[in-house]
């Protein structure tokens, strides 16, 4: 595998897991030029050894490092801010359970993949620290990051639902030794949930990757807002990654466009560009 030279940053692109694509799976990664993704799957089937062997035998065919496993769940997601609060993550009571099985089943298979950790959405985790249902919800978390220290991996939280203080309080809360965060920049805007870079100042320590996406702040109170190409939304990119650098930021940069076809990839290529640029206007070495 490819060794990094200190201060220098990878870009990769969020990948999904497939088994039935012909040819090696990881083929598309190396089209696009990268050495590194983020491995992403919600399908609970493809969470066994023998489908572990493949990724490990093709990854290392393809020159692929898989820098985590995003991690979905079964169960309805519903992405908006009506539905979503009873759907999300470990939120919701009727799913918590089986969810917390899956997650440590990806646990599982990232350790036979050899990826540092796990990532999820943990859900609308409640704002008022004093809900009765917080601590239930801080108890769920814990047994998944406990699970994971085991296995000597790390649970990281993918920003999305929650503003950057409830993130913080739950870390903080849950304890565990291997809790980070994956930084979605556009999800805290998609959302409404705060500034991507102001918000550094207070989840800025436990930033372990980044979501290279954008997006518009919502303008509706039920639908969250829209995701754009990198450089055309609310994330000022250039000043992201410059207060990354001053913190130390030490993780991969993954590209993710939530669109598909042709489109998608012209996007992930422009964004490639754009994105070596901003880090040589910040001084990052790539």
């Amino acid at each position: 595998m490819k060794v990094l030279e200190e201060g220098t940053m990878e870009i990769g692109v969020i990948h999904m897991l497939d088994t039935s694509r012909q040819g090696n799976m990881f083929q598309v990664v190396s089209e696009y030029g990268f050495s590194v993704c983020q491995l992403c799957c919600w399908n609970q089937e493809l969470c066994t050894p023998e489908t572990a062997e493949r990724v490990v035998r093709e990854a290392r065919e393809a020159n692929v490092r898989i820098c985590a496993v995003w991690a979905g769940v079964p169960g309805p997601a519903v992405w908006n801010f009506t539905e979503g609060p009873t759907t999300l993550g470990l939120i919701p009571k009727q799913y918590r359970e089986e969810r917390i099985k899956a997650l440590k089943g990806w646990a599982d298979f990232a350790v036979w993949v050899g990826a540092p950790a796990i990532i999820t959405h943990c859900g609308f985790i409640p704002e008022n620290m004093t809900d009765s249902e917080y601590p239930e919800v801080v108890a769920a978390i814990r047994e998944v990051a406990e699970y994971c220290e085991s296995k000597g991996i790390g649970f990281w939280f993918e920003t999305g639902q929650e503003t950057p203080i409830v993130l913080l309080r739950t870390i903080q809360l849950v304890g565990t030794s291997n809790l980070g965060i994956n930084l979605d920049p556009a999800n805290l805007i998609l959302y409404g949930k705060g500034n991507p870079i102001d918000a550094l100042d207070t989840i800025g320590p436990y930033v372990r990757n980044i979501h290279v996406k954008d997006g518009l702040y919502p303008i509706d109170g039920d639908r969250l807002g829209e995701e754009v190409r990198a450089g055309t939304g609310k994330v000022n990119f250039p000043v992201f990654i410059r207060r990354l650098q001053e913190i130390g930021f030490t993780g991969e940069y993954i590209i993710e466009r939530e669109i598909s076809g042709e489109e998608q990839r012209r996007d992930i290529l422009q964004t490639t560009e754009d994105l070596k640029l901003w880090m040589q206007q910040a001084n990052v070495r790539i």
